[in-house]
């Protein structure tokens, strides 16, 4: 068990200049692990829970749409934590997915989507079995239109729970905090955590708690001035069939969906 409270910043760990080193190529999908990253590329960072099954759900997103993901530390005050570092409750760490998408096949909205179904984000401290500071949920947005979009897509799934009775809390705990604030939002984990799940050897395990609730359409949450920008590519018919589940990411294949329809 972790530390349950964020620790004041001058009472953190000072961490080190030198970042961890990881391959130079994804372990499934064959593209760079770090930037530069191609023009066309954005970046969002999350944090639901253990980042082994996080990541996964990510890179297995259909459409060619996810360009690489990588596990790290998000938020940290910390420079360049290391695990057990994180895992001590003295960086301020969340264990985070930094996801490089191509927006003319997917949207920020899917992602979205997928981050909140895959996790209960009522939790505060946890998620799961585990707890601790670095389980708790977090979208660091890097722009006014990810800010605007993570927040109104809290409020929507928040009043979604809470009408269907599921959550263990009763409120959204998500921390939803600005890139800029941090001298670094994302710092890669260790390499042996990079794309875990699909390595030979590794501990089939992940806390994420699925409340099988839907994010509601976008249209009924959407700023307004987003709504035509920011539009869903996913179909109905990917979330009908591979919407999060208990255990889902742990049961199925390390290859991203492909879905004949697309």
């Amino acid at each position: 068990m972790g530390l349950m409270e964020l620790v004041d910043p001058a009472k953190a760990l000072k961490g080190r200049p030198q970042k961890m080193q990881v391959d130079k190529e994804h372990y499934v999908l064959k593209t760079p692990m770090e930037g530069p990253w191609p023009e066309n590329m954005k970046v969002c960072v999350f944090a639901n829970g253990c980042f082994w099954g996080s990541e996964k759900g990510i890179w297995r997103l259909p459409g060619g749409g996810i360009y690489s993901t990588a596990v790290g530390y998000a938020a940290s005050v910390t420079p360049n934590p290391t695990y057990e570092e994180a895992c001590g409750g003295r960086t301020n760490a969340s264990e985070a997915v930094q996801v490089v998408y191509d927006p003319a096949k997917i949207s920020i909205v899917d992602i979205l989507r997928w981050f909140w179904e895959a996790h209960d984000p009522t939790c505060g401290m946890a998620q799961g079995n585990d707890s601790g500071t670095q389980y708790r949920s977090g979208l660091y947005y890097f722009d006014e239109e990810q800010r605007l979009l993570f927040e109104a897509s809290k409020a929507a799934y928040e009043k979604a729970l809470q009408a269907a009775g599921r959550g263990r809390g009763s409120k959204i705990t998500t921390e939803i905090v600005a890139a800029k604030d941090f001298d670094s939002i994302f710092y890669y984990a260790e390499d042996y955590h990079q794309q875990y799940l699909a390595k030979p050897g590794a501990r089939p395990y992940c806390s994420a708690q699925p409340q099988q609730v839907s994010l509601p359409p976008f249209e009924s949450w959407a700023p307004p001035e987003l709504r035509e920008k920011h539009a869903p590519k996913l179909p109905d018919a990917f979330w009908k069939e591979h919407s999060p589940k208990p255990h889902c990411v742990i049961r199925s294949p390390n290859e991203p969906i492909v879905m004949s329809n697309m």
